[in-house]
């Protein structure tokens, strides 16, 4: 039972044995659509396809079909951002620059991966469970996960073309837009305006709301424009039309459902329903529990200072399964890829069970996107990251949250909360999310705010041109993951680039090396995160990174950081070492009686005299107690005790404020 301290203390015992032998658990373990291209497999040669230009290609189809180019160009940007990904599927199993689903073929050729095996909750007073689902058969698979069938039969094109040209996913595309204005009975007019209702149908949406949001965010790119270099090496540009203004009426002829999105937390602009996960007691006598989140009262009880980004690694139809399971775990919005429709499944008062430290669930939102970090070209489509950015906009200004990485936080930065949890935590959305990209749709633009001699950096590599080489993106563990850009860069011991990795004694306390593996954080550093500058020497640039100095390639003409104004922290004058903490818990007097006091427990790195490092959030010990169904004892502790997050290495951690000296960066 979970009445009695003395009753809990043994369940804890029982769980803590029990979640020692799990082996994978919330960052929901269904891998369904992420079939990257072996790593031999290149991407096109610039002027690569059939018609050697890919603004040709759109034009070209546009004709044939009599859709405006600009309506063609615009929904393509949405999807792919005219990316062909090397003829790999995205997440949802969409392939080429028109997003063209064929589930069925990803999904023959998705491989299998877990990536850690930490108890969500993170604390010890629930077991880490595992689950597993059978994958869905063709016959399950919805409409939107089939649409490259329709359109091989409007163009009478093979489908292993449509997949693998990109001028023919082009045509592909087009011949679904041309049906779709001819099933609303409207003309195949030149006027884009006209084209609202289609646009809307093309998002694959089964609801008007969804389906709207996909559309007015098509028209806004054709508005202002867009112009990019894409994978393959071809410039499109599609100029501004800032005049035309859709028939946004058009969506009422769909015929599509009304979602309930009055409990949903959600701005007017994303495309968001209630799904919620069961608060629900299961098993009896002894193993009697509950799942899968806590009551609780935030921003009244406790301040929301962190959103954590993580992908579902698997299918979005079954991450909305596994939620609602009460012996699973939670999260608080799952989004889908193929057009950014969001779901809320916890109340963003309640806390979640989704990053594996109970000190960040109980002071965060968790969102999981589609998607599937071992594989690169799975990747994630303009909608999604759209709909994620304007959600993300809109919770930060609810809740008061700072647009910048130390409180943005990717799941692969959240701490282990102890030590021997720290080898177990997950390493998504990984090194293939771009950050710089979302911060940008996030009206946070990461950028230089310093001088050149500033003593805080931010890191911020060319996505596209950054490429480091990573391993183990299939089941045998040893392969080279396909070419793809990056949002990471590698750190190593000295200023070159054969020098060994930098080592996390953490990860591996035999103090082994760490690798080139996508799942090894060990010595990488992403994209907007900062980090106090250690030595500079020619194109190389040094950090303090857990503990030690490690060097990462900078050069002057094509930087991998930019320099920084910020705070930074130091150990307290007279310190030989300062420990370090995965959770900000208050002192031991601050527990009431009949609350289990929590052990401010260091993890193994350590601060030595002048090191420094960039400085976030300020903060006094909270743990909120929440251990029964029954909400009646929930209380959250508050001590006297101050700390300061840094950003300790890939993950951030806790330092108290009294054993540091605090100032700011110099510039």
């Amino acid at each position: 039972m979970r009445g009695s301290v003395a009753d809990r203390a043994r369940t804890a015992r029982r769980r803590m044995t029990r979640a020692a032998g799990a082996t994978a658990t919330a960052a929901l373990l269904f891998p369904l659509i992420s079939a990257a291209p072996p790593a031999s497999a290149a991407l096109p040669a610039p002027g690569a396809g059939s018609t050697g230009s890919l603004q040709r290609a759109f034009s070209d189809a546009a004709r044939q079909y009599d859709v405006p180019q600009s309506v063609l160009l615009g929904v393509a940007y949405l999807q792919s951002r005219w990316d062909t990904h090397g003829g790999a599927p995205s997440v949802s199993g969409g392939y080429g620059p028109m997003h063209l689903t064929d589930a069925r073929t990803a999904i023959a050729t998705a491989p299998h991966h877990a990536h850690g095996s930490e108890d969500p909750r993170g604390d010890d007073s629930r077991p880490a469970r595992v689950l597993t689902r059978a994958m869905p058969g063709p016959g399950e698979l919805p409409a939107r996960l089939r649409t490259l069938d329709r359109a091989a039969e409007l163009t009478g094109l093979a489908p292993g073309e449509l997949r693998d040209d990109a001028s023919a996913n082009i045509r592909g595309g087009a011949a679904l837009l041309a049906a779709a204005q001819k099933k609303l009975g409207l003309p195949l007019s030149a006027d884009p305006a006209q084209w609202y209702g289609a646009v809307a149908r093309f998002s694959g949406a089964d609801d008007r709301t969804t389906a709207s949001t996909y559309a007015t965010d098509v028209f806004d790119v054709i508005r202002t424009g867009a112009s990019r270099t894409t994978d393959s090496g071809r410039r499109v540009v599609l100029a501004a039309a800032p005049g035309v203004a859709p028939d946004t009426e058009q969506s009422r002829k769909l015929g599509l459902r009304t979602v309930d999105a009055t409990k949903a937390e959600c701005p007017r602009t994303v495309a968001c329903e209630w799904f919620p996960a069961p608060y629900a007691e299961f098993g009896e006598g002894d193993e009697l529990d509950y799942g899968n989140h806590d009551k609780a009262n935030r921003p009244r009880s406790q301040k929301i200072d962190h959103i954590v980004i993580h992908d579902v690694e698997g299918y979005y139809d079954s991450a909305l399964e596994l939620v609602q399971d009460p012996s699973y775990v939670s999260w608080n919005y799952t989004l889908r890829s193929s057009d950014g429709h969001t779901a809320q499944h916890v109340a963003n008062k309640d806390v979640a069970w989704h990053a594996g430290n109970w000190y960040i669930n109980s002071k965060s939102i968790g969102l999981e996107h589609e998607g599937f970090l071992i594989a690169p070209d799975a990747w994630y489509t303009e909608a999604m990251y759209r709909a994620s950015a304007r959600l993300v906009r809109y919770l930060a200004s609810k809740y008061d949250i700072p647009l910048d990485r130390q409180h943005i936080l990717g799941h692969d930065n959240v701490p282990g909360p102890i030590s021997m949890t720290v080898p177990a935590m997950h390493t998504d959305p990984g090194p293939y999310w771009d950050w710089a990209h979302y911060f940008r749709l996030l009206g946070a633009p990461l950028r230089a705010t310093a001088g050149a001699r500033s003593d805080l950096v931010t890191i911020l590599p060319d996505y596209a041109g950054n490429r480091p080489v990573y391993t183990g993106c299939t089941d045998a563990g040893d392969d080279t993951c396909p070419d793809h850009g990056s949002a990471a860069v590698r750190l190593h011991t000295e200023p070159r680039a054969d020098a060994p990795l930098v080592k996390d004694i953490g990860l591996r306390p035999d103090g082994s090396d760490s690798t080139t593996g996508v799942n090894d954080i060990g010595a990488r550093a992403t994209t907007g995160q900062q980090y106090g500058v250690a030595e500079r020497k020619g194109d190389w640039t040094a950090i303090w990174y857990l503990g030690q100095k490690a060097w990462f390639h900078d050069p002057r003409t094509q930087p991998t950081a930019v320099p920084a104004r910020g705070v930074v922290l130091t150990p307290r004058k007279g310190l030989k070492e300062v420990p370090v903490y995965g959770r900000a818990y208050p002192e031991k007097a601050a527990y009431p009686d009949g609350i289990t006091v929590q052990p401010l427990d260091p993890l193994p790195y350590k601060l030595l005299p002048g090191q420094k490092y960039a400085a976030g959030l300020k903060t006094r010990g909270e743990y909120y107690w929440a251990t029964t169904f029954d909400t009646t004892n929930h209380t959250v502790v508050r001590g006297k005790l101050e700390y300061y997050q840094i950003q300790l290495g890939h993950r951030v951690a806790f330092v108290k404020a009294d054993d540091v000296t605090v100032r700011r960066s110099a510039s």
